[in-house]
């Protein structure tokens, strides 16, 4: 089911890292915040109460695993999950990785900057995009099995 001038239908939504028959999660393009996911259920439904319990549960396990892998690679502060929808009524989770000296902390990403994030710090944490990309793929395909 795709919704015409939905953007997550006609569009990734960023960088894809994995894709399968239910869900696909993607990197944002976010130059402030490396290691923004997005988890994008395939089919255009507006809230998660639209899904089976079984899909429910399979979005939420990719959700985690996602987080896992953030965890595991960039070792954040904080991560935090979202999911609002707001703008694009396309059922997608938000799932970011969050550090003391990030430009926004403790304000969401969306809120007003704080402070100016050194370059050098943002450029490490790019750097470690690949082998992010890699674990996400690993974590989500173990759990998001139909």
């Amino acid at each position: 089911m795709k919704q015409p001038g939905c953007e997550l239908c006609e569009a990734e939504g960023g960088r894809l890292v994995l894709s399968n028959e239910f869900l696909r999660v993607v990197l944002v393009d976010d130059p402030h915040f490396p290691g923004f996911a997005r988890v994008i259920w395939h089919d255009h439904v507006r809230e998660m109460s639209d899904l089976a319990a079984a899909d429910q549960q399979r979005l939420m396990q990719a959700v985690f695993a996602v987080e896992r892998a953030q965890r595991a690679v960039l070792a954040p502060d904080k991560v935090n999950l979202a999911s609002l929808g707001n703008v694009v009524a396309h059922l997608h989770w938000h799932v970011i990785p969050r550090f003391a000296d990030d430009s926004h902390f403790p304000q969401p990403v969306w809120g007003t900057r704080l402070r100016e994030r050194s370059e050098e710090a943002l450029e490490s944490r790019r750097g470690q995009l690949d082998e992010l990309r890699r674990r996400i793929a690993a974590e989500v395909a173990r759990v998001a099995r139909p």
